[in-house]
């Protein structure tokens, strides 16, 4: 038998052990879950290190183990700079900031969906409908998660990625619909504390190839193509000059914590003492995860024409097949189990989170308007399962168009509906937050205008004056959006603000 047998073996043994643990957590969490309050929040008293790592998991996606590493691999430095550095420390500054100020009106006003805190914050329920109907561009997510999962476990499984697909969806779909949060958190608990370790060992993988120092790895990498040592990378449409690779990635890292999986985490805590030691647990956890994009240049050297015998890796396949190749059998397996577990943890937080705001902030008032009557409990419980096989058939079909006609990368699919949800929910959450006096005009226009410009910057390939970048790139797109949603929504702040109470 060999190694690569043993691995496939190996590798449905660890499937079947990973599912059982997860289904026993749910049946454990699923008992206690007896209201769309419970799925959404919890019934449980989570410890801030648990939320703190579910957090960090949940915000860590397969884009990060996965997918990204892939456009380092193509890219090099630049990538490395926008994707490990800049877009990092500008995401965890803005989750101290935004976690603190969400939780103190959120928690005040007993909300359990980003929409609902919209609605209540702004007095409109007309809004808070519009960011419930809005949420459903995380579907994108929902889709780039699945696409790499799909990619891990049809390579190590030895199966189609059909087949690698309805199973991931069937399976992570279908436990969501009963477990909710009091499930997920220890779910993402244990994903992040593998992520974690995999984290180091991607990291420490490529160890030999500093032998000579950093000048000579610098120098393995540009033997192979000069442009993957350089600064910017003007053969990329993502990295070309300090305009996509700084201030791009700054404007979008600060509002990228703008998403109800990760700023409404801090909700899951039940008292504002916890909030600082949870904030910690997430910002250094989340540091070392975001490093982990560096195994890309590790692959590019593995593979330097990008081909595997003499098959051309797709950008979304080059990990997958560098764990294969770098490593022995069975870290090669927890390697992968650390793959999955990227990929399962935003899952999760994205199906919960979309599918709570469906149920309760479209479908909920629409009962209650036609009936007259607010549904109970039970009730929702049962819709929102039905929400979720729904959401189950739409990843199903757009994964698949995804896999099969990818434009470089799944990555750029989502980035397009994710980018477009946050850019919308920026200007509301900021002066939400820290002005009692926005009025509810301002933040209206500022979304409507977000997600306007940032679509027409997309798909009409705008370009911005003074650098090469175009809205093609999703991030730019969404930074032109976030900053003209700031100024429109500011001068009607000024214009409209409330006066002094």
């Amino acid at each position: 038998m060999n190694s690569n047998t043993d691995m496939v073996i190996y590798s449905w043994i660890l499937m079947i052990l990973l599912a059982s643990g997860i289904l026993v957590l749910v049946v454990r969490g699923a008992r206690k879950t007896k209201s769309m309050q419970d799925y959404a929040l919890g019934s449980f008293l989570f410890s801030p290190a648990a939320v703190g790592i579910s957090l960090a998991a949940s915000m860590t996606s397969a884009a990060t183990f996965i997918i990204n590493p892939g456009f380092i691999a193509l890219y090099g430095i630049s990538a490395v700079i926008s994707y490990a550095v800049v877009l990092p420390l500008a995401a965890m500054v803005s989750l101290v900031i935004l976690s603190k100020g969400f939780r103190k009106f959120g928690a005040t006003v007993k909300v359990i969906t980003l929409s609902q805190w919209m609605g209540v914050r702004y007095n409109s329920k007309g809004y808070q409908t519009f960011f419930a109907i809005l949420s459903l561009l995380l579907i994108t997510f929902i889709v780039l998660s699945v696409g790499g999962l799909t990619k891990v476990l049809s390579s190590t499984l030895a199966i189609s990625e059909m087949a690698a697909l309805l199973g991931i969806v069937i399976f992570i779909f279908g436990y969501m619909m009963f477990g909710g949060a009091n499930s997920m958190v220890y779910t993402n608990t244990i994903q992040g504390s593998i992520m974690l370790l995999v984290a180091f060992l991607l990291l420490g993988s490529g160890y030999e190839h500093f032998s000579a120092g950093i000048h000579g790895f610098l120098d393995k990498l540009s033997s192979i193509d000069p442009d993957l040592v350089g600064i910017t990378n003007t053969n990329s449409f993502l990295f070309r000059d300090w305009f996509e690779i700084g201030i791009v990635q700054i404007i979008v890292g600060v509002a990228i914590v703008c998403q109800p999986h990760i700023i409404t985490k801090s909700l899951l805590l039940k008292d504002d003492k916890s909030v600082n030691r949870f904030l910690v647990v997430a910002v250094i956890t989340e540091l070392i995860f975001f490093s982990v994009v560096i195994a890309g240049l590790y692959a590019r050297i593995a593979f330097p024409d990008l081909t595997v015998g003499g098959t051309a890796l797709k950008m979304d396949g080059i990990i997958p097949a560098y764990v294969l190749h770098e490593f022995p059998v069975f870290i090669g397996l927890f390697v992968i189990l650390g793959l999955i577990a990227a990929g399962l943890s935003t899952l999760e937080g994205l199906i919960q989170s979309i599918s709570t705001t469906m149920t309760t902030d479209l479908i909920r008032p629409a009962i209650n308007k036609f009936r007259g009557e607010d549904p109970d409990d039970r009730l929702m419980i049962k819709i929102n399962r039905l929400v979720i096989v729904i959401l189950a058939i739409v990843a199903i079909i757009l994964s698949r168009q995804q896999l099969l006609f990818p434009k470089l990368s799944v990555a750029i699919f989502a980035q397009n509906g994710v980018y477009a949800f946050f850019a919308a929910a920026f200007f509301p959450i900021l002066f939400g937050m820290f002005s009692k006096r926005t009025p509810p005009l301002a933040a209206i226009v500022a979304s409507v205008t977000a997600v306007v410009v940032h679509f027409s910057m997309y798909y009409g390939k705008i370009s911005v004056p003074f650098t090469l970048a175009t809205g093609e790139n999703p991030g730019v797109a969404a930074a032109v959006a976030i900053v003209l949603s700031l100024v429109v929504g500011s001068i009607i702040f000024q214009l409209k603000k409330e006066p002094r109470s």
